[in-house]
């Protein structure tokens, strides 16, 4: 038997999930490395556990919970290598029955959301670049339909794209290399336009390419404040705007150090 890829396609999610975010736009709500609340609420009851806030789940049970929820849903050790991961990042990211339902359509296969016999039998022959392609296309189509899009659709068209290049390399038996970095498909989304730099820009383009991290930080440790409103409300903001202008000075001065050099 084919030794699973689940930890490695794990790994890869929880680049993109990220680590804790509560934004107000996102449905989910409080999320832990892309396990909500309520998630980690039923996770627990079911194994006799007392609940507790999600941004203190263990990563054992983070391993579980996608496991049993997504990886095993969509029956991903039986899909062939590629696939497997690019169907188990969009059921993380949409739900496994929808996931599916994407498969199944671009097999011309009843879209039931189950991943059974018939669909594992339909992949027989077929080529896996051109249903990872079609499994993409449909789910930025899903997302590009959310009223949320506005707000978290640069960050789903990046995570979609580099699902859709890894898969794509899997399948091609490369190495691909994981995104670096916690680019989140929720709420930090990242812009990536500028794939070219001018000579010298390095260190700047450095020091803001890791200003999201870094602002992210401060508001998980600053986030209780920002519950109460009043005077304690404008602080949490005066906090976080001097945090990001510090960091910013910081990237300006290494880049003119390596100027002087």
């Amino acid at each position: 038997m084919t030794a699973s890829s689940f930890d490695g396609a794990l790994a890869r999610v929880l680049v993109h999930e990220g680590g804790y975010a509560d934004h107000p736009a996102d449905p989910g709500g409080a999320t832990m490395k892309g396990v909500t609340q309520r998630v980690y609420d039923g996770w627990r009851r079911r194994n006799g556990l007392a609940l507790r806030p999600v941004r203190r789940i263990a990563q054992a049970e983070i391993a579980a919970i996608y496991r049993a929820q997504y990886w095993d849903a969509l029956r991903a050790d039986d899909l062939p290598a590629g696939l497997d991961y690019c169907l188990f990042d969009a059921g993380v990211n949409s739900g496994p029955a929808q996931a599916a339902k994407w498969l199944q359509r671009a097999l011309g296969v009843a879209a039931d959301g189950q991943i059974g016999e018939a669909t594992l039998a339909a992949l027989e022959g077929r080529d896996l670049a051109g249903l990872i392609d079609a499994v993409c296309e449909r789910r930025l189509a899903m997302l590009r339909s959310l009223k949320t899009f506005r707000t978290f659709g640069a960050g789903w068209t990046r995570r979609v794209a580099e699902v859709r290049a890894a898969a794509m390399a899997m399948v091609e038996g490369v190495s691909a290399a994981a995104p670096e970095g916690p680019a989140s498909g929720r709420a930090r989304p990242m812009d990536t336009r500028l794939s070219r730099t001018p000579e010298g820009a390095g260190s700047l383009i450095a020091g803001v390419g890791g200003l999201g991290a870094v602002v992210a930080e401060q508001a998980d440790r600053l986030a209780p404040l920002a519950a109460y409103g009043g005077p304690l409300k404008w602080l949490f903001a005066a906090l976080m705007v001097a945090g990001v202008a510090l960091t910013l000075k910081a990237a300006l001065a290494r880049l003119r150090a390596g100027e002087g050099a």
